[in-house]
């Protein structure tokens, strides 16, 4: 007979649109779960979850839209919240996947998961870097970085390079990756700790505090003043607009994320678009799910890096489910200072 267990879960109360997400908009409660396949669920997987990765993105599974991201898990109320993690194969009828199999890919916010559809994930094979870290730099952040630096953005040697939102999972590696093609790097973040951490520990040539600017156009002058090659879009509004005006011609733009916008009514319209046209700018908009195909090349880039300590990667871990709401929506107001992640009891 199939062991039952106890499986602490975090459940959405109801869909959150036009505002920032709250503690209170989920919940944490506890139900059982056999630790067994059934054998109706063919190719399904029951795993235990021992990372859970916060992302910006999260941000549109709870929101209700009748424009949805394909390949990913959207949550009903009262079910649980959904997003990356690392994971243990506890039982699989899936012919690629089996007990004891260490996984990252898309799961439940919960301590034990059955997965009816289990594409997303990617088997782990390297276990000499910490597991966590398939939540960021080899997980989704990674990717991101590695396919919009390199990819979209086709950096030369020499060129300067801006990133916003630049302590984040993402922004911390491209401003790495950067440095290692041989490019100038500034990074924007929205603190003083950060901006520290992105000098002083990361590796930034500069870094800046974009609350403390009152005129944005005027700081990236003062970081730029030959002006912009790469911009790593992170923010969008009042920072977008400015650095349109800061791009040198036949500049590239990643655009990978807007968080600034993600939590209002309506978003905020730019004035600079002009820009695009004169300089003749290349503005390329993508996600991480375009580039599946490139994570071997990705691995076998940065994995020697990581093992020489030659990669730096910051990550945020709070311990304890219950406390993953918190730390989600600390995404948004600037709380995490590096990759957020929630390690679950027993990773």
């Amino acid at each position: 007979m199939a062991q039952v267990m106890s499986n602490k879960q975090v459940l959405l109360r109801d869909f959150v649109n036009g505002r920032s997400p709250t503690e209170s908009d989920m919940y944490v409660t506890t139900n059982s779960i056999s630790l067994k396949v059934p054998p109706q669920d063919s190719n399904a997987v029951l795993v235990k979850n021992l990372y859970l990765s916060c992302d910006p993105m999260m941000r549109f599974l709870i929101m209700k839209s009748d424009q949805r991201m394909s390949k990913y898990i959207y949550p009903s109320p009262g079910s649980p919240i959904c997003g990356y993690g690392v994971a243990k194969v506890l039982d699989s009828s899936h012919p690629e996947f089996k007990e004891g199999d260490l996984v990252w890919g898309l799961t439940r916010w919960e301590e034990y998961s059955l997965l009816p559809n289990p594409e997303s994930l990617i088997k782990i094979h390297h276990t000499d870097v910490p597991l966590s870290y398939y939540t960021g730099i080899l997980g989704m952040a990674g990717k991101t970085a590695y396919a919009g630096f390199f990819e979209v953005c086709r950096p030369k040697k020499g060129e300067y390079v801006f990133v916003s939102a630049a302590s984040g999972a993402v922004g911390q590696l491209v401003g790495q990756f950067a440095k290692l093609a041989g490019c100038y790097v500034v990074g924007s973040a929205g603190s003083k700790e950060k901006v520290d951490l992105l000098k002083n520990k990361i590796g930034f040539d500069e870094a800046f505090n974009y609350k403390e600017e009152h005129d944005l156009d005027a700081a990236l002058k003062r970081y730029f003043p030959q002006g912009i090659d790469v911009y790593f879009e992170h923010v969008g509004g009042k920072l977008l607009d400015a650095v349109l005006l800061n791009m040198r011609e036949h500049g590239r733009m990643a655009m990978c994320g807007m968080i600034s916008q993600y939590n209002l009514p309506e978003p905020q319209g730019i004035k600079n678009v002009m820009q695009i046209i004169f300089k003749r700018l290349h503005i390329h908009g993508f996600t991480h799910r375009d580039y599946d195909h490139i994570v071997p090349e990705y691995y076998e880039f940065v994995l020697p890096y990581i093992r020489q300590g030659k990669l730096v990667y910051v990550e945020d871990i709070v311990e304890g489910l219950e406390n993953g709401p918190a730390a989600l929506v600390g995404l948004f107001n600037g709380r995490n200072v590096g990759k957020q992640v929630v390690a679950l009891a027993g990773h």
